[in-house]
């Protein structure tokens, strides 16, 4: 099912603006969600240095802290849309009777879906929003919810509906229905956000959109997969260009060539999507870490950059010459020569993939220093030690297993990588009959008559990341 429309939400904390757009399932052929990015304008050091300190701060915050019957079974494709430069990518999903389209963040890194109400005042000017009495389907549960995010938050009630996506219908998903979002949480044409994680980390209590599907049977192979296209090193991107495709019950082998390696998610650890970081590679210097959980690495579509441990990010730029830690709003973060052409590759237990120069090259400060992608990072609780979003996901085909619980990469084929920096129209969503239809559970699988409170999502970078709260555009 192709969808999309414009919209858009920084990487890291801003959700741009733009239109809507709805998704239809092509029950012909597979279907895939186009994921679109947008144009960005040329911001100054001082805009990248308050975007580079609500990234992390939001990054900090995020991480600080059952199914009925199948219609039957299928796969289906979501176009993505690439918004500023790679600093976050969204698909649309349709929800209600009669459907209604809405771009949402699609985030690997939290589990609940909301998006803005048609009540909202606080927060939500502009953006599309979601008319719960339009809806003929439509069940107020009469449960606060709110998600607390680094600088900001969005509240609301949980309602349950039919939501579509890439060809599939799940009836009673509960979701936030947010009435008050903080400024600058929202832009035009970004309505809200579809966490892609496991249960067991729902704020709602909820169930996943994505679980219920995997979990009923609904599709041909329990998977889904994301390919990302890359548009920060073209000057001439636009604030939206095609942002690659998710898919849903099967992998497009056309986008990876070889074997999709797949390493197991450690037992008990369905939270995040998680693996071992075991090695990083950096300028032909080994950094290894053993298998335990200091080095646990949450793979997060829903966030821009790479993040992890103090002393781990200060020794791999000791391997850089002439870089240097930053100060101010870009505390946390370093600089390097402009033109030192940094080579990092990852190994998460399996086979070591490279992440390109281009990707671990942020964006350039003065004549001859550059912003580093990969940034210090301070993590609570249970929460993994290593953020890993798209400066890596870009460079290869990621596979998200249900079961096993597992995450695959595999390496990018030609047909991919054309895609980057390439014109083309930005993915149209549109809303048809579902291929195929499965029910959720008619309530929350946890969820007290107090307020939900959550943990933040990624800046979008959640905005993304993941990508939320208090935003500039950066590029």
């Amino acid at each position: 099912m192709l969808s999309s429309l414009q919209w858009t939400l920084a990487i890291l904390l801003l959700i741009a603006s733009d239109t809507l757009a709805a998704p239809r399932p092509n029950t012909a052929s597979p279907q895939a969600i186009p994921l679109v990015r947008r144009a960005h304008n040329r911001r100054t050091t001082q805009d990248w240095g308050e975007w580079a300190k609500n990234h992390r701060e939001i990054l900090t915050s995020k991480y600080g802290g059952s199914s009925t019957g199948v219609a039957k079974r299928g796969s289906g494709t979501n176009l993505l849309t690439n918004q500023n430069a790679d600093s976050s990518y969204y698909g649309s999903v349709a929800i209600g009777t009669p459907p209604v389209s809405f771009n949402v963040i699609l985030d690997t890194g939290s589990s609940d879906l909301w998006v803005a109400d048609n009540a909202c005042v606080t927060g939500c000017k502009n953006v599309p929003k979601f008319q719960s009495s339009q809806s003929s389907t439509f069940k107020n549960m009469s449960k606060p919810f709110n998600i607390q995010y680094g600088s900001g938050e969005a509240a609301g009630i949980l309602g349950s509906d039919t939501v579509q996506m890439a060809g599939f219908s799940v009836a009673n998903q509960v979701f936030g229905v947010c009435n008050a979002v903080s400024s600058g949480l929202l832009n035009n044409p970004v309505s809200g956000l579809l966490g892609l994680a496991w249960n067991t980390i729902a704020t709602s209590g909820a169930t996943p959109l994505w679980q219920t599907l995997a979990g009923s049977g609904a599709w041909d192979s329990p998977v889904m997969s994301f390919h990302l296209t890359r548009f920060v090193d073209d000057s001439q991107a636009q604030t939206l260009e095609p942002g690659g495709s998710f898919t849903m019950g099967f992998v497009n082998q056309s986008l990876y060539t070889g074997d999709i390696d797949f390493q197991n998610i450690p037992s008990g650890s369905e939270s995040y999507w998680i693996l071992p970081l075991t090695e990083i590679t950096v300028q032909g210097a080994s950094m290894t870490f053993p298998s335990t959980q200091s080095s646990f690495a949450a793979i997060d579509t829903g966030t821009t950059l790479v993040g992890g441990p103090s002393s781990a990010i200060a020794q791999l730029y000791s391997q850089i010459p002439g870089s240097a830690p930053g100060s101010g709003n870009f505390e946390g973060y370093y600089t390097y020569p402009c033109n030192t052409q940094v080579n990092v590759s990852l190994a998460f237990g399996g086979k070591s993939w490279s992440i390109s120069p281009q990707d671990f090259r942020l964006t350039q400060l003065t004549q001859s220093e550059c912003l580093g992608a990969f940034f210090e990072l301070t993590t609570g609780g249970s929460a993994p030690a290593w953020i890993v979003g798209d400066t890596f996901l870009k460079n290869v085909y990621s596979v998200f297993r249900f079961n096993p619980p597992s995450i695959g990469f595999a390496a990018l084929s030609e047909a991919a990588t054309a895609q980057n920096d390439a014109d083309g129209p930005i993915p149209s969503a549109t809303i048809g009959s579902a291929a195929a239809a499965v029910s959720a559970s008619s309530g929350t699988d946890a969820v007290n008559s107090a307020a939900v409170s959550a943990y933040s999502f990624s800046p979008v970078v959640l905005m993304i990341a993941g990508v939320v709260a208090g935003v500039v555009s950066l590029l």
